[in-house]
């Protein structure tokens, strides 16, 4: 088990949540909706792998009105049929923030992606995509354990 970094370094652990916070300011303030920005830690955090950072986000997608259906279909949303059009761009932003380098079809999807949610909310995802990226490397790198749900 390799040493938790929010435990060994809780001063950095403390800057990052108050980056965390900014960050979930400023994407309200660009027009980010609460429920789009927990598909965005969803999908991000299925395609990297963390397991804490599903765990707590799936949760708090369910919270924010994000149906069990679109948590149970989110690995095949372009398939899906149940996203709309704006869910379906802040989840290309996701893949391609999470997935680098860009590739061409994620390039393209970026440029779709601005034309629906336009300059600001657009940013805003990509910012909420960074962020969680960063959270979900440093869940994994601590090896943070999934606990038990109570229901």
């Amino acid at each position: 088990m390799r040493p938790y970094l929010d435990k060994v370094a809780p001063q950095a652990w403390k800057a990052a949540g108050a980056y965390s916070q900014a960050i979930a300011e400023a994407a309200a303030a660009g027009g980010l909706s609460l429920t789009e920005g927990e598909l965005i830690k969803v999908r991000a955090s299925q395609l990297n792998g963390c397991a804490f950072c599903l765990n707590l986000h799936t949760e708090e997608a369910r919270a924010a009105g994000v149906t069990q259906q679109q948590l149970d279909l989110l690995p095949a949303w372009r398939e899906a049929g149940v996203f709309s059009e704006r869910e379906r761009a802040v989840l290309a932003v996701a893949e391609a923030a999470t997935q680098l380098p860009l590739s061409e079809e994620a390039q393209a999807d970026l440029f779709g992606a601005r034309t629906v949610l336009g300059d600001d909310t657009f940013v805003a995802a990509e910012w909420v995509a960074a962020t969680i990226n960063l959270f979900n490397r440093i869940s994994i790198l601590s090896e943070h354990p999934v606990r038990p749900r109570k229901a």
